[in-house]
């Protein structure tokens, strides 16, 4: 690829499943479009940022989906959902919920980058307390927490803000959650600095 192409940089993962992993077939795809200057960004957020040509980003999406990757927006936009490595099943440990979960908030749009983590049982993997809005599942519910940060002198855990919700409570929570954010949330505000300043009932009507 020239260097006079002009690149946008996109987030690509193997999606949801049982640990962070990408196959062979899903590495060969990603390294076709990279030159031997190519660089991937590995994130500690499960993700790889990668440059694609911006008149060819629609081709190349569809190549990376194609093999099981899934694709989102970089910038200031609701990341995809990290998760835990589901260690005891799938059913059990509730990954149809973060799947549709992830599917419904992914790559909204923002004031600032959001993390949700999400994670399968109370030993915490995925860290839900330290991320912007976090997902516990707790037997068959779920518990949610909001506002934790996880870098700086300044780390702390997320607050409780709801507990022993079914699977469609959840959905409808973080929505709320994201969508109050999107309108209220000044521009590049962190999530929870925008916790600390609002009335969390805001977050819960």
């Amino acid at each position: 690829m020239g260097n006079d192409v002009k690149k946008i940089k996109i987030v690509l993962n193997g999606g949801i499943g049982f640990g962070a992993k990408l196959n062979a077939k899903q590495l060969i795809t990603i390294s076709k479009y990279m030159d031997e200057n190519g660089e991937l960004e590995l994130t500690t957020f499960q993700q790889l940022y990668i440059e694609i040509p911006e008149d060819k980003q629609t081709e190349f999406i569809e190549e990376f989906k194609n093999v099981g990757l899934e694709c989102y927006p970089v910038g200031n936009f609701v990341k995809s959902l990290r998760t835990c490595n589901f260690c005891k099943g799938e059913l059990e440990e509730g990954m149809p919920v973060a799947k549709e979960l992830n599917r419904r908030i992914a790559g909204k749009p923002v004031p600032f980058t959001l993390k949700v983590a999400y994670t399968g049982c109370p030993v915490g993997c995925g860290e839900p307390l330290l991320s912007d809005i976090g997902v516990m599942k707790m037997k068959d519910h779920y518990n949610l927490y909001v506002g934790g940060k996880a870098k700086g002198m300044d780390a702390e855990a997320g607050i409780l803000l709801k507990e022993n919700l079914t699977p469609e409570d959840l959905y409808h929570h973080v929505g709320k959650i994201i969508e109050v954010y999107a309108q209220w949330g000044k521009k590049r505000e962190p999530f929870f600095k925008f916790i600390k300043r609002i009335d969390t009932n805001l977050l819960i009507s």
